[in-house]
């Protein structure tokens, strides 16, 4: 890697995960309760998302002092270096409190607003995805390349469900109304796996609203450097209206697709 900058991010970035992973993973005690609630009742925080983002956080901040971060459970700060963090501690949390083995530690750096590096570590499946921009993506040492091209009729694609009753009741009818233009559907409850998993070629697409930065900035960045496209609405970037990633065969039809459902609003 040319950019000792990025080398750097990438290593911190790395290590910060595996060790949140092995808290997350190790540490996870038998009597898990909900620490607090954030969209809804059933939108949920545990103890062990808040201790792994203090931990994360605080290796980062050892070695880089002046950087800026943004996390789910309130890490903000500004910076002064250019460079800022944006961590998901433990994406999949419902799946995390219920047992189930799809969650992951999310952490991507940005250099002046642009995401240059992303890693998702997903400890129940002993895989850490990684991407540097420009630089190609990883699941550990082996290259990750998207799905080649298929109809959107083979196509199976990912997506998620927002907490608020309101707003999932809507998810759902544009999602009853896409599966007969699909292979199928899956919903895996964490948004990073599901964005690397088009990334390892396991998903032809995925798509979501109602995300945050720290849903998306890594997968973003490792499903691109994958070969695959990204984006929200026609011409717009991802974001919390829609995101949508898909092999680039895919990627345009269902992003029109999702338009026209109206998978862009509540």
């Amino acid at each position: 890697m040319s950019d000792p900058l990025l080398s750097e991010l990438l290593g911190l970035a790395l290590e910060a995960a595996r060790r949140a992973g092995e808290l997350l993973r190790d540490g996870r005690p038998a009597d898990l309760g909900v620490a607090a609630t954030k969209s809804s009742p059933i939108d949920v925080v545990t103890e062990m998302d808040i201790a792994a983002e203090k931990l994360i956080t605080g290796f980062l901040a050892e070695h880089r002092p002046d950087d800026g971060f943004l996390g789910e459970e309130g890490a903000s700060s500004v910076g002064t270096s250019g460079v800022r963090w944006v961590i998901d501690p433990l994406d999949g949390t419902v799946n995390y409190l219920y047992g189930l083995p799809t969650w992951a530690v999310s952490i991507a750096a940005e250099r002046d607003g642009e995401t240059v590096v992303g890693v998702v570590a997903a400890p129940m499946r002993r895989e850490t995805y990684r991407a540097v921009l420009g630089g190609g993506a990883y699941a550990d040492d082996k290259p990750l390349q998207c799905r080649p091209t298929a109809p959107l009729e083979q196509a199976l694609v990912s997506t998620g469900f927002n907490y608020v009753t309101t707003v999932r009741s809507h998810q759902a009818d544009v999602a009853q109304r896409l599966i007969p233009r699909l292979r199928d559907i899956r919903r895996s409850g964490s948004a990073a796996i599901d964005l690397c998993d088009v990334a390892a070629g396991r998903l032809d697409g995925y798509y979501e609203r109602g995300l945050s930065p720290w849903d998306l900035a890594a997968g973003d960045l490792i499903a691109r450097e994958a070969g695959a496209l990204t984006g929200g609405r026609p011409g717009e970037p991802a974001s919390g209206d829609l995101a949508v990633a898909a092999s680039p065969g895919v990627f345009a039809p269902l992003q029109s697709l999702l338009d026209e459902l109206g998978a862009w609003h509540d």
